[in-house]
């Protein structure tokens, strides 16, 4: 195609325009997307969820909260808050193995009673601290499941052309359980402020999602290629038969099928003989492969350190921070910077980023954290009393106090447009058949170890430097200089991904490493296109291995 590959934008609107036959797009499809994209709420329940039980006078008493110093508070918080993540780390790790020997259908059955069971020790802990870390990281084991085999089943369903849109649905989820959270805290808070009814029926939210994917998952089929995987043909073209809306033996349905089959084929023989060691030897081994594996780390690093995971999970604590006096107000506003947060998630997986591109909808959404974050921190710095008890900030401040607050909101906004997709995205995108499985496994664990590191930090150095914290001040001014290093290294690193097929994606990597990030979609449109390579890019580099005449007679359907 034109343009270096990229594909044309995605209508929703028009769906019937994409090439499909008539039926593929049923409500089948619709309701299996719908039940396995849900497992992205767990997540985002949790996040919203743990700061307002910590806003409840009966929790607090439990736990025996207010007898505690500041970082004796600070590091409760912090460890009952980030206990999920922890568990988190080896349920992701732990959901590659289940999915491939149980399949995805009892994968998600098993991760939501690990879940369901963790919860329901957090609640019956009746203050116990050896239960409530227990049940949190039990907990964490089955949520950290969700963000592989939610993807993971909807990948395998979905059909190539909204294959991306169906993806994303399942990050949407995530801020759609955010929000149940928040509001939910917020209407508890306002009717019922007192007594275990006030952060025990907000933790019920777990149970009913839980049980609700546990449900919905009897409702549904087998993911056609674990059935290949089996050695189950037949009962993988009867599944797609009746997810696509075809007849078994019509051409759409024996193509795709065929297709997985040989994807499959490709898949062992790319990966026989070779176990996990072998394959992690054989990812540093090989300098491109090496460079892609900095990409997805660095990512992961960048993304979660530039705060806006820490400002999910403690909004209600920042809000406040910034001068927004009152529990139930500052439940409301938070749970308004859920909505806006879910707002954008939606805009930016529809319409932004198959629109124009990974790397500009990154660097956007860094740009408005960048901003955002910023003015917080000069905020703090000006005001460093915001948040004392004693402390009353003048009337003639008030005004730009709202300001701050507003920046929390346009910094979900950058997060949601930017760090958000491209976590994922980015690790998904660019990784060859033979090693995905344990990239992807080193990404997610990344993933939640700084998600884990991040949630724990936080309240700590939210605290003055007597505590052992750097101040509010000197937080946000942490996560300003996080998020500026970040696009400074997507604007040199990082390619642009989006159109390109996974043999196409080789491609991006073949030029030396500090020229893939500016100058490597040039390479692979002009490789495709047969034009005369560039002059910047003649440069050859042993280890990349670039022949130059090679890329001249390149053929042009190495891109899709």
């Amino acid at each position: 195609m034109a343009g270096g590959g990229v594909k044309k934008p995605i209508n929703i609107f028009r769906l019937g325009d994409l090439g499909e036959p008539k039926g593929v797009f049923n409500w089948r499809l619709w309701f299996s997307v719908f039940s396995f994209s849900i497992l992205g709420a767990a997540r985002g329940i949790d996040e919203g969820l743990i700061t307002g039980a910590f806003n409840s006078k009966h929790f607090q008493h439990l736990i025996h909260y207010d007898t505690m110093s500041a970082s004796a508070k600070a590091d409760l918080k912090g460890n009952i808050s980030s206990m999920v993540l922890l568990g988190s780390i080896a349920g992701s790790l732990f959901a590659f193995v289940v999915c491939d020997r149980i399949g995805r259908l009892w994968a998600t059955r098993q991760l939501v009673m690990w879940w369901a069971f963790g919860i329901s020790l957090f609640m019956g802990s009746n203050g116990n601290l050896g239960m409530i870390y227990s049940g949190r990281f039990i907990a964490g084991i089955g949520i950290g499941m969700t963000a592989v085999v939610g993807p993971l089943y909807l990948a395998e369903i979905a059909p190539a052309s909204v294959r991306g849109l169906c993806t994303c649905m399942f990050t949407g989820m995530v801020y759609l359980g955010i929000n149940v959270a928040y509001f939910t805290n917020f209407g508890m808070q306002r009717n019922y402020p007192n007594g275990a009814v006030r952060w025990l029926v907000p933790t019920s939210i777990h149970l009913w999602f839980a049980s609700a994917i546990f449900i919905l998952s009897w409702f549904q089929h087998e993911s056609p290629r674990y059935l290949v995987m089996r050695g189950r043909v037949a009962q993988a073209q009867k599944v797609m038969s009746r997810l696509r809306r075809q007849a078994e033996d019509s051409e759409y349905i024996r193509r795709e099928i065929a297709s997985i089959v040989h994807a499959h084929d490709l898949e062992v023989e790319a990966t026989r003989g070779m176990n996990v060691w072998q394959a992690i030897k054989k990812t540093l081994s090989n300098k491109q492969y090496l460079f892609r594996l900095y990409l997805t780390t660095s990512v992961q690093f960048l993304s979660q350190w530039s705060g806006a995971g820490s400002i999910t999970i403690y909004a209600p604590d920042l809000f406040e921070l910034l001068g927004v006096q009152g529990t139930n107000l500052g439940l409301l506003v938070t749970a308004v910077f859920g909505l806006i947060k879910l707002c954008a998630a939606v805009f930016c997986a529809l319409f932004l980023v198959d629109v124009i591109g990974r790397k500009r909808s990154l660097l956007i959404g860094i740009s408005l954290q960048i901003i955002s974050i910023a003015f917080v921190s000069g905020f703090l710095s000006a005001f460093p009393s915001m948040g004392s008890e004693d402390y009353v900030l003048p009337d003639r401040y008030k005004a730009v106090s709202r300001v701050a607050i507003a920046m929390i909101y346009v910094s979900g906004c950058g997060w949601a447009l930017g760090w958000n997709s491209m976590q994922y995205l980015l690790t998904a995108e660019i990784f060859p058949l033979n090693i995905r499985a344990v990239a992807t496994s080193w990404a997610m664990m990344l993933h939640f170890i700084n998600q884990w590191a991040s949630a724990r930090a936080v309240p700590t150095l939210l605290l003055d430097v007597r505590h052992g914290g750097i101040t509010p001040a000197g937080t946000f001014w942490s996560f300003t200089c996080v998020t500026i290093i970040g696009g400074a290294w997507v604007w040199f690193f990082v390619p642009e991904t989006a159109g390109y097929s996974l043999e196409a994606m080789d491609e991006l990597f073949k030029l030396p490493w500090y020229k893939i990030g500016r100058y490597g979609n040039r390479f692979a449109a002009e490789r495709a296109e047969r034009r005369p390579i560039s002059p910047e890019l003649e440069e050859k580099d042993e280890d990349a291995q670039i022949d130059i005449e090679t890329a001249r007679k390149a053929q042009h359907n190495t891109l899709v």
